[in-house]
Order: structure tokens, then C-alpha cells, then sequence
């Protein structure tokens, strides 16, 4: 049993955050969307990650680049303001956190991407 949330498997809250966008009539798709923007995977290697099991402190210690703008995110999450997170994994995993709520919540996707434009398709 995991100890903490870092230790949790990326596999087993992927599917709780889909399920979260798709109950509020977003898609996957946007999901993957914000995820791939803010940790630089690419579609495979977001499948790569779901598929090995990764832990969340392996997920983004493997990011493949985390969004320059990521720092741009702000607001509550569980009752914590996410810029003010002093531990750097437990704030990106906040971030996270923050992305999937904005992307429930229904938020156009040029604010949830913190001003850049969603790719076309």
C-alpha cells in the first residue's frame, strides 16, 4: 500500500481522472491534452507510463519536458493553494490536480493551457 500519493501508480488515478472529465462531458482526449502539455509526453509515451505502472514521483521525474508555463497554474486544490506547495513533486502532481478539475469544470481549453492555442484535430 502506498505511503503517499507520490507512490501511487499513475495507471490507477488515470482512469479516476477520465472518468472525473467524461461525468462533466469532456473527453479523453482533452484530458490527454492537458496532461501531454503540461509534462511534455507525447501520446505514446503517456500509454508507455499508464502501461508500466510508473509511480507519480517516477511519472514526472521522467516528464519529458514540464511546461514552462506550468508555473502560471494557480488556485485550490484540496484545500491547498498550489503555488504556495514548497515540495517540488507534490506541487506538480497538484498542478496535475488542477488541470484535470479545470478541464471538468468545463473551462475553455486556450485558459487551461494557460494561453497557448490547442492544436487543431
Amino acid at each position: 500500500m502506498p505511503k503517499d500519493i507520490s507512490e501511487m501508480s499513475f495507471a490507477s488515478i488515470y482512469p479516476l481522472y477520465v472518468k472525473k472529465v467524461e461525468r462533466k462531458g469532456r473527453t479523453r482526449e482533452e484530458l490527454d491534452r492537458v496532461i501531454t502539455w503540461l509534462t511534455g509526453y507525447d501520446e505514446q509515451g503517456l500509454r508507455r507510463a499508464i502501461d508500466a505502472e510508473v509511480d507519480l514521483a517516477t511519472f514526472f521525474a521522467q516528464a519529458p519536458a514540464m511546461n514552462p508555463n506550468a508555473s502560471l497554474i494557480t488556485g485550490v486544490v484540496c484545500g491547498v493553494r498550489v503555488e504556495e506547495i514548497e515540495d517540488p513533486l507534490m506541487q506538480k502532481i497538484r498542478y496535475l490536480d488542477k488541470l484535470v478539475d479545470e478541464v471538468a469544470r468545463g473551462k475553455k481549453m486556450t485558459s487551461i493551457l494557460r494561453g497557448e492555442p490547442a492544436p487543431a484535430g
